[in-house]
């Protein structure tokens, strides 16, 4: 069984080779370019990729094609119903990220909050060493207790960022776009009032019709003028021109985005060009990332290749 890896950069510095060669032969490319995909997967009965796009015309292409394993949760880089049509199971993985990206989110609303990395430059800059009292007044520490905490995305992550907020002492209120209550003891309210009264709003939701473009000029126009905005969901659901220019007009107090509309960032963003930049936390898609989290979910990827090979 020939096994293709077409883009392992993504998954870091996770030891691939060693579960994967007691499958089969295995080839492992770090990155895959479009024009280069085909000629990759050709005679392979297994291929992983994170991101690159098995459509139609690669699968035209590839007859011997039988398994094509994510190494995500999203699977909208394949065509799910052409490979339905040509018998070729699709997987996925979910859940492994969960403790992973409510701990970025606590790091991003942590730095929001409290301005760890400017005090830390101040005493390692020699400010503090010259200071004439024990302490510093810069930018303000605010204590997230009492705050309430709006979550967008009541699934897998969302119900862990409540849990851990909770013992911040924060109030848990969110959003579902189904318009169902998914959790007994939180509130569930309409998007307009969990912005217009949230300290913090915090976005864990998928990218779908009822998310894309959830939270543009209008929406950011009415959230408190002290709220900070994170995205650790998909870049898709919010507006990011809008969201530079309401952190340019202090229409919100700040942001910290773990996901973007492009990825890569293009080099021509707003976001780049935001007039207070220590208002905006950015971080390249990492808050998935954790050693442990990709371990996980490189885990479950063998599992799914294990379970096709023993029928």
């Amino acid at each position: 069984m020939k096994i293709v890896f077409l883009d392992a950069l993504t998954l870091g510095d996770l030891p691939l080779e060693e579960g994967l060669s007691a499958l089969g032969d295995v080839e492992i490319f770090q990155f895959t370019a479009p024009e280069q995909t085909v000629e990759r997967v050709k005679g392979a009965q297994v291929v992983i990729t994170n991101k690159v796009i098995i459509d139609e015309k690669v699968l035209r292409q590839c007859p011997d094609l039988k398994l094509i394993c994510i190494a995500a949760t999203g699977m909208n880089n394949v065509d799910l119903d052409f490979a339905q049509q040509r018998g070729v199971e699709v997987k996925n993985v979910s859940g492994y990220s969960r403790n992973s990206v409510a701990q970025s989110t606590f790091a991003m609303l942590l730095e929001l909050f409290s301005h760890v990395s400017y005090y830390d430059r101040y005493v390692k800059s020699g400010e503090y060493a010259r200071s004439e009292i024990f302490t510093h007044h810069g930018p303000r520490i605010t204590e997230l207790a009492g705050k309430r905490l709006g979550i967008i995305g009541f699934g897998n992550i969302g119900s862990k960022v409540a849990e851990i907020a909770e013992a911040f002492g924060c109030e848990i209120v969110y959003w579902s776009s189904t318009g169902t209550d998914r959790h007994e003891y939180y509130d569930r309210l309409e998007l307009p009032e969990l912005l217009l009264t949230s300290d913090i709003v915090s976005v864990h939701a998928p990218l779908n019709e009822a998310t894309e473009g959830l939270i543009g000029k209008n929406e950011l126009k009415i959230m408190k003028k002290s709220a900070v905005l994170i995205n650790a969901g998909r870049g898709g659901i919010v507006d990011e021109e809008a969201l530079a220019k309401a952190l340019d007009e202090g229409e919100i107090s700040g942001a910290g985005l773990d996901v973007f509309k492009s990825e890569p960032l293009k080099a021509d963003s707003p976001l780049l060009c935001v007039k207070e930049p220590n208002r905006l936390l950015m971080s390249p898609h990492t808050a998935w990332a954790s050693f442990e989290a990709r371990q996980e979910l490189w885990n479950k990827v063998l599992g799914h290749i294990r379970e096709f090979a023993s029928r």
